[in-house]
Order: C-alpha cells, then sequence, then structure tokens
C-alpha cells in the first residue's frame, strides 16, 4: 500500500530475535555482538517478511546460544519460545 511505513518492531525479524536474545541473556540489547557477525540480518528479514506458508526454519548459534526462526515468526533461544511483541 502506499504511504504504508514498516513497522520495524513487528515485520523485522531480526530486531525480535535481538530482542530476544537480550531478554534470554538479561542484556541490554545495545551490549550484545552485532548480529550481523552470526548472520546476515537482511537475508533473515526478508526470508522471513510477509505472510509466508512455506514451513521455513532457521537454526544458527549466537556466542553460546542456540537459536531458531520459524516461519510462523516464533524465534527459540536455547529451546524456550520467546514471543514476538
Amino acid at each position: 500500500m502506499p504511504g504504508t511505513m514498516l513497522d520495524y518492531h513487528n515485520d523485522s525479524i531480526s530486531l525480535s530475535v535481538i530482542e530476544a536474545l537480550a531478554d534470554a541473556t538479561d542484556t541490554d540489547p545495545i551490549d550484545l555482538e552485532p548480529l550481523y557477525h552470526v548472520v546476515d540480518p537482511e537475508a533473515l528479514d526478508q526470508l522471513f517478511q510477509g505472510n509466508t506458508t512455506a514451513n521455513a526454519r532457521i537454526q544458527f548459534a549466537y556466542g553460546e546460544h542456540s537459536v531458531e526462526v520459524r516461519s510462523d515468526g516464533t524465534i527459540l533461544i536455547d529451546d524456550t519460545v520467546h514471543e514476538r511483541p
């Protein structure tokens, strides 16, 4: 739609991953190692943008933590589900 602005808190899965990691590690998001050191945030956002019907899942290590992102927007950090805002 013309004039529609992205709501990065709802539309950016990479931002949601950062928020979930901050919550899981009890760390301010600013103090976390940049996500781009372990995964391409733009590619992650593109893969999971919009309402995809594909059943996709991406897993990667972030430091000592296991991160899983599912096509339904579910984010798991060390097998614990973190709800997107």
